[in-house]
């Protein structure tokens, strides 16, 4: 008879006397190992984690759907905050409900494919309460790749569906002149909008190697930070969208690249060269999330559970 299906991903062997003892290690295997090779077992290894939880997922597919259903109209109501608003007024801060509708779609897709990617990276906290972090450490695969694999669950697709819907909409209607550069600008802005808004879930997650669970300052720049960047930049006071664009550079996600693609004026006067910048600000934020998680391993103190 085949052993039933454990929905615990990557489960490891039982320790052995002197590993229960020993302080548990606090830097990733591999560490050795070229940036290529150890970015491919990293992406391979939450993988495998994740594949395990949609396979746990699939054995109960009409409540699947049903999740899915709700988490699509649930997520519409948002939206519908916004036409219900344009109900009262043509322009918001100049700008039209197509445009607004664009800046609403990218932000919540990236913020959704983010979420569904690496959101259960703000339960690093609780593991660390409870000591089962060391568990992620003993395994020979990545603690980060674990960590954003962990409960991952494809009900988490209703937001960037939602959104895709929503885009595809103000696509047909916007009334702009669709050059190459913007064309090629739209999926740039949706991928490097989902890596910014995932360098911001794992970097707020190691906050808590020192601060415990504190994953609601994480939330102010992930939900609080997608929220903001519905709504036209010109409404907002320009500390603010200097603060988002040399600060934490949310502007990076819709704000800037969408300027171009609507040609809309630069509310801060900065160089075209920003508008295009996504990449670069997405490749920092990466660069800045893994040396804050490499830290906060060196500065991890476990229980020896």
């Amino acid at each position: 008879m085949a052993e039933p299906f454990t929905t615990e991903p990557c489960a490891a062997e039982p320790a052995t006397a002197e590993q229960a003892t020993a302080e548990p290690a606090t830097a990733e295997p591999f560490a050795s190992e070229p940036f290529l090779a150890r970015t491919s077992w990293a992406v391979r290894s939450w993988w495998l984690c994740a594949r395990m939880w949609m396979r746990s997922m699939m054995a109960y597919r009409a409540s699947f759907l049903l999740n899915l259903v709700a988490s699509l109209v649930t997520h519409s109501l948002d939206f519908v905050v916004l036409v219900i608003m344009f109900e009262h007024t043509d322009r918001l801060g100049g700008w039209s409900l197509p445009e607004i509708a664009f800046l609403y779609a990218t932000a919540t897709f990236s913020l959704g494919m983010a979420n569904l990617l690496v959101g259960s990276a703000d339960g690093l906290g609780v593991r660390i309460m409870s000591g089962s972090l060391d568990t992620m450490l003993i395994r020979p695969a990545p603690a980060l790749s674990q960590l954003c694999a962990e409960r991952f669950s494809l009900r988490r697709l209703g937001r960037p569906l939602q959104a895709l819907m929503v885009l595809a909409w103000s696509l047909a209607a916007l009334d702009v002149r669709w050059t190459w550069d913007r064309v090629l600008l739209v999926p740039v802005l949706l991928v490097c909008g989902s890596v910014i808004f995932g360098a911001i879930y794992v970097g707020g997650a190691t906050v808590q190697f020192w601060w415990g669970e504190s994953k609601e300052i994480q939330n102010s720049f992930t939900y609080g930070g997608a929220t903001l960047l519905h709504y036209p930049p010109t409404i907002f006071a320009k500390e603010l969208v200097a603060g988002v664009v040399f600060g934490v550079p949310l502007a990076f996600v819709n704000w800037l690249p969408s300027l171009r693609i609507l040609d809309r004026p630069d509310p801060l006067g900065l160089p075209t060269a920003f508008q295009y910048a996504s990449p670069v600000a997405a490749a920092l934020c990466v660069a800045a999330a893994g040396a804050a998680w490499r830290a906060g391993l060196r500065a991890y103190r476990g229980t020896g559970s």
